[in-house]
């Protein structure tokens, strides 16, 4: 990775990457209050419309001194979504020896055991519906540095429990259209990650229907994996918004419900077991609800 690299990340390049994941937080948390409050006439209509509750989250340090923190913003039991988490953070400090041999076998990173520090700053989002036909969804950009590296990642990917192929298929095209200003190699490359990353070994099948996913992304040229970040995290609201219109007042059965309570036991189970995101952020001592605000309200096993 540090063999591409062309800039040297600055303090400036940084405060940039941080103010726009908070940027995409206001734009995604205003859009989600304005659809509980459009007029509806589903199974949940008489639901009051919900509100996010925002909480201040801190990272723990090892010696006691800042190492950043964030917000983390929480909708429950509103009339669209059941739980909705839309977290922000910007972090540092040094990588414990475990997070360190993870990152140095993943990435390569030469360098890490005589100089540690890391900053990160990213945007993380985990939607559970009320309606069963409603899919949920994820979505998360993010920035990493070091001082051998640096890097951007993210993506987003929908999660239904009850499968409509038109609407997998209105979600692919806008993620494609925003690659596609990029690379148009980006999104045929995004998406077979997204389906790989996205894979639940242990139950021999995908958690949902896909999207895009990188990782590791760094070209050398910051402005421009910069300009692509931003357009993966503003592909989210055109993607997600047509689609729960689509689906939110439609009935539904015990059945329905039972289905989408089984499959976010899978969610769970992925979320668990296998996020890179998950075990980072409690590796390296962030506020562990806001770290496990992806799982679900309420699952079932069979």
């Amino acid at each position: 990775m540090s063999e591409n690299r062309k800039d040297i990340v600055t303090d400036d390049n940084k405060a940039r990457a941080s103010a726009w994941f908070r940027d995409l937080r206001d734009q995604i948390v205003a859009a989600f209050e304005v659809l509980e409050d459009e007029q509806s006439t589903g199974p949940c209509a008489s639901l009051p419309a919900g509100r996010f509750e925002v909480t201040t989250t801190k990272r723990a340090s090892a010696d006691g001194s800042d190492a950043g923190g964030g917000l983390m913003s929480v909708l429950r039991g509103g009339r669209v979504f059941e739980k909705v988490g839309v977290n922000i953070s910007t972090v540092h400090g040094q990588l414990g020896e475990r997070a360190q041999a993870a990152m140095a076998a993943r990435k390569g990173i030469p360098g890490m055991a005589d100089d540690p520090r890391f900053w990160a700053a990213g945007i993380s989002l985990v939607a559970h519906m009320q309606n069963p036909h409603t899919p949920s969804v994820h979505m998360n950009t993010r920035m990493f540095w070091t001082p051998h590296a640096w890097w951007f990642g993210g993506g987003s990917d929908l999660n239904p429990c009850i499968e409509y192929p038109e609407d997998t298929a209105d979600f692919h095209a806008v993620q494609k259209a925003h690659c596609d200003r990029h690379d148009t190699a980006f999104y045929p490359r995004f998406k077979a990650w997204a389906d790989e990353y996205f894979y639940v070994p242990h139950r021999g099948r995908a958690r949902g229907v896909g999207g895009i996913f990188f990782d590791d992304h760094c070209t050398g040229d910051w402005e421009a994996d910069f300009a692509f970040t931003q357009d993966a995290g503003r592909a989210f609201l055109p993607a997600f918004l047509p689609v729960t219109r689509r689906r939110r007042d439609t009935g539904w059965s015990e059945a329905d419900k039972d289905t989408q309570l089984i499959h976010r036991g899978l969610y769970a189970e992925y979320n668990l077991v296998y996020d890179r995101g998950t075990k980072f952020g409690l590796e390296t001592g962030h506020d562990a609800n806001a770290v496990l605000m992806s799982l679900p309200p309420l699952a079932k096993w069979v």
